[in-house]
């Protein structure tokens, strides 16, 4: 990385352990979840709850760097100034200098509470008292679809590090019902609870600082209360875990995960623990999966956007929520509206769009119908292993394009039937983005076709790419005349090295276009984006001066020359208004083989008066 950022850990100074752990991506958990959500145990820690307006651990323990530094300174920092990294800086030398350990240690959390409160619990439970009042707590969409699935049933068992009062709120929130944490007082009855099936059980293994033990100093955390330690042990026995927002730096946690895989069936439902896209992942998390998968347990680390995200997403693939409970969790729903347009102007036109307006999409696909169920990953090595003669999605179907003998070999020993199916015409629907996707691909696929272009995705759009090595670059000549050089090295410029690489490579660019898919008052629009693709991808910050550079005089005419420059390619006609046929295949077959329509000519926005 190339600075240090407040409430990040360096990435260098862990292992890069998504190179070992078992992956999964977002949209496969949300299937694994809807397809049985009471066989699931959530296990939350504080990042469930940051979105709420409450801090995580790591924003606590800044928080009590500021206020030593500032008792034993006699300085006035505030919060805000915290964002500053000299400030954030400053302080951090100064905690260096009076022997506390060094940044994000292991102990820092604890050590800081002995340092600051020594065994005083009053002072403690007075601190989070003021960090996380209730007044604080402004319940997300994530902490109200975790509420909806407590007070549904759906979500059975619940387990949590954090002392905060957010998902009692959640609850009573949506439902008007109010559930009861089991915490450090009375731990013997989450046992009895479990034994006796009374769900919804919600587990506090750290306390609540609003009674009297909660556990902050390295004494308390060296070990769990022993009937609550039990009662998630035995849980690990019946239910799969979902882990959200928690970074696994409590050891005595981590070791009830440990010794949760040394019993027998642990996790019968599997292992999943979610972290941020592009966020570190300690070893201790990667160390569990592996230890997991090799124990038989199907266990994955998944990237998710953010907790929110991960539980609306999950909530709308429910097949049956509750009514009731839906309209609480989603408080604002979309409505049609029909809000009249000015009639058609007739002045010259103001603005130029990247859109082009699409005539026809596919409306067949092949849907295989598996003997078992076949997984994301699995998908995704079946299309690789066909070298990408196939286009395949899973939503929730399994939907297919390509010559049906190379689908009917790609999915051997997998399919028990490949049939032609319709295709859902509307991709903005909320449950269509993988669907969305697939078209996406296709139509890529289709204008990358006979021409020097490569496909890659970056986030959820796929991008073609100037292919350096085509030995026929004319079908990109309205490109060359835009531009001039379409690839080459970054002088002078390395990637990164870091655990999983290495090895200095050099870094490479090639001009580019993101190809995606918008629907709009009932009419498609193929979206053209000019950009510049950065070889390896993951030097893009680095490049980031020599993109700066590139585009700096990428302003209205230019910009306007190449999005034509990049139509004409893609049309493959320098007429405007012309109207394209693409397919991505060679095949007859209509189900196997999609097929778009679109014009050259991008939309306008003309002025009202003439």
């Amino acid at each position: 990385m190339s600075q240090l950022l407040i409430g990040s850990k360096p990435t260098l100074d862990l292992f890069s352990a998504l190179l070992y752990m078992s992956n999964m991506d977002q949209g496969e958990l949300t299937d694994h979840f809807v397809a049985r959500p009471q066989a699931f145990c959530w296990f939350l820690g504080a990042g469930a709850s940051r979105m709420s307006g409450l801090p995580t651990a790591t924003d606590i323990i800044w928080d009590m760097k500021r206020r030593y530094y500032c008792r034993e300174e006699n300085q006035d920092v505030s919060r805000q100034d915290m964002q500053l990294p000299s400030v954030a800086a400053r302080i951090q030398a100064f905690m260096n200098s009076r022997g506390f350990p060094p940044l994000w240690a292991d102990d820092e959390y604890t050590t800081y509470f002995e340092k600051i409160f020594g065994t005083d619990r009053e002072r403690q439970r007075a601190y989070l008292r003021g960090i996380l009042a209730e007044d604080k707590v402004m319940l997300t969409a994530g902490n109200r679809v975790m509420g909806a699935l407590l007070a549904s049933g759906l979500t059975r068992m619940m387990f949590t590090t954090n002392f905060d009062s957010v998902v009692e709120r959640a609850v009573a929130e949506v439902s008007g019902r109010s559930i009861s944490a089991f915490h450090l007082e009375g731990t013997t009855a989450a046992n009895q609870a479990l034994a006796n099936e009374e769900w919804p059980i919600y587990c506090k293994l750290h306390g609540d600082f609003r009674f009297d033990s909660v556990k902050n100093l390295s004494a308390d955390l060296a070990q769990q209360d022993a009937a609550l330690a039990e009662c998630m042990l035995t849980s690990a026995g019946r239910f799969g875990f979902i882990v959200a927002g928690y970074s696994g730096r409590d050891d005595s946690v981590m070791n009830l995960f440990r010794q949760a895989l040394l019993r027998p069936n642990p996790f019968p439902h599997g292992l999943f623990w979610t972290g941020m896209r592009g966020a570190p992942v300690l070893p201790a998390v990667s160390k569990l999966i592996d230890a997991a998968v090799s124990a038989g347990t199907r266990a994955a680390y998944v990237e998710i956007d953010t907790f929110d995200a991960l539980m609306l997403r999950m909530w709308r693939n429910l097949p049956s929520r509750p009514s009731d409970l839906d309209a609480k969790v989603r408080k604002s729903l979309p409505a049609a509206v029909s809000i009249p347009l000015p009639c058609h102007g007739t002045a010259s036109p103001l603005l130029r769009l990247n859109a082009l307006p699409i005539a026809t999409l596919p409306s067949r696909a092949l849907i295989v119908t598996p003997r078992e169920d076949i997984d994301w990953a699995s998908l995704r090595t079946i299309q690789a292993e066909a070298e990408s003669r196939i286009l395949v999605t899973k939503a929730p179907n399994i939907l297919c394009w390509g010559a049906p003998d190379t689908i009917a070999k790609a999915f051997q020993g997998h399919a028990a039937k490949i049939e032609g199916v319709d295709v859902p015409s509307d991709l903005s629907a909320g449950d269509a983005l993988a669907l969305k996707g697939f078209v996406e691909e296709a139509i890529a696929t289709a204008l990358a076709r006979d021409r020097p272009l490569l496909i890659r995705r970056r986030g959820n759009s796929p991008i073609l790419i100037v292919d350096a090595h085509a030995q026929d670059m004319g079908p990109l000549q309205p490109l060359s005349s835009a531009l001039g050089k379409l690839t080459g090295p970054i002088t002078g410029l390395f990637a990164p090295v870091d655990d999983e690489h290495p090895t200095p490579v050099k870094v490479f660019w090639a001009e580019a276009v993101r190809i995606s898919i918008t629907q709009k008052n009932g009419a498609a629009w193929l979206l053209v984006d000019p950009d510049i693709w950065i070889w390896p991808p993951r030097a893009r910050d680095a490049a980031r001066e020599f993109l700066g550079e590139r585009r700096k005089d990428r302003l209205n005419a230019k910009f306007d020359g190449i999005l034509t420059a990049w139509i004409r390619v893609l049309a493959g006609t320098e007429q405007r208004g012309a109207v394209v046929e693409l397919s991505s295949f060679q095949v007859q077959e209509a189900d196997a083989n999609p097929s778009f329509t679109f014009c050259s000519r991008t939309a306008f926005s003309m002025g009202l008066e003439g």
